[in-house]
């Protein structure tokens, strides 16, 4: 996606309402549009969270003279499940019995609670736990995607629960033999049930991409909902959407004697060699096909 229309989309999808009206009328797949307005919301909570929080004991006596905290959350412009988390903290509940209500509203200390919260929970999709549900299963959909190309292809690899305990960070799918695209190694790919924008490269590159190389060598990621034109990935990372990830036709040769056996996979693992990706996807960081970094 080029630069300026993602920067449009980022300011135009405020609300929830946003996503399904700007999905109709440009016919964006809404459930890209979904992401994009997820990177807003999350990005200004966190910005604003001490900010609300310092005016609490003020909303919360708002709420007490009889102001829902819904439309104090409207007015906000704030997550309504946060904000409630917040509110009912300042009313001096206990924040694992907060926490409680949130997943339980029938646990709430009083019925006019009950109602708030269940309000709160209906308007939030995104940090409430259908939201956070709906956010757990497009990953689960992600890496189920790479591990069907995975074993399309016959090629073995060994999943972050396999690794866990052996390294102190794992990406989602270890291969048991290098591939090769373009000349570059790859060692391990990563499933991002996500849109790539500058914020968030960084930010995974920081927590995790930056460590699988030091830890395994070159890898690639792949953004199932795209990536910004232009974005940049460093020595060593390859940077994938997913058509182009799905597109690549590996060229699998036969298993030398001695190689290891493969996980995930009913056949063995091998050295593999991409065939040529579709003409027309680009480069890795101007279009929407993957590239060895210059």
């Amino acid at each position: 996606m080029d630069r300026a229309t993602y920067l449009r989309l980022l300011d135009t999808l405020a609300t929830y309402e946003d996503v399904h009206r700007v999905a109709h009328a440009e016919h964006f797949d809404e459930e890209l549009l979904f992401v994009i307005h997820t990177h807003r919301v999350t990005r200004d909570a966190t910005r604003r969270f001490y900010v609300l929080k310092r005016q609490m004991p003020q909303l919360a006596g708002q709420w007490k003279r009889g102001r829902s905290m819904l439309d104090i959350a409207r007015e906000w412009k704030f997550p309504p499940v946060l904000l409630g988390q917040q509110m009912l903290g300042e009313l001096g509940i206990p924040r694992k019995k907060v926490w409680g209500t949130f997943l339980h509203p029938e646990t709430a200390p009083d019925a006019r609670l009950k109602h708030e919260v269940e309000a709160l929970l209906e308007a939030d999709m995104i940090y409430s736990p259908r939201g956070m549900e709906l956010q757990r299963e497009r990953g689960r959909k992600g890496e189920e995607r790479m591990q069907t190309w995975l074993d399309k292809h016959g090629i073995g690899f060994r999943t972050e629960k396999d690794l866990r305990g052996k390294y102190a960070k794992t990406p989602d799918a270890l291969l048991d033999e290098p591939i090769i695209f373009y000349g570059q190694k790859i060692m391990w790919i990563e499933s991002k049930a996500n849109f790539g924008d500058d914020v968030e490269l960084r930010k995974n590159l920081k927590r995790q991409l930056g460590p699988y190389t030091e830890l395994f060598g070159e890898g690639a990621v792949v953004y199932w909902y795209g990536y910004v034109d232009g974005a940049q990935s460093p020595d060593g990372i390859l940077l994938w959407d997913g058509d182009t990830f799905e597109g690549i036709t590996p060229i699998v040769p036969p298993r030398s004697e001695g190689s290891p056996a493969a996980h995930h996979s009913r056949d063995p693992a091998r050295r593999a060699t991409p065939g040529s990706p579709p003409s027309d996807r680009g480069s890795a960081h101007g279009g929407n096909a993957a590239a060895p970094p210059p």
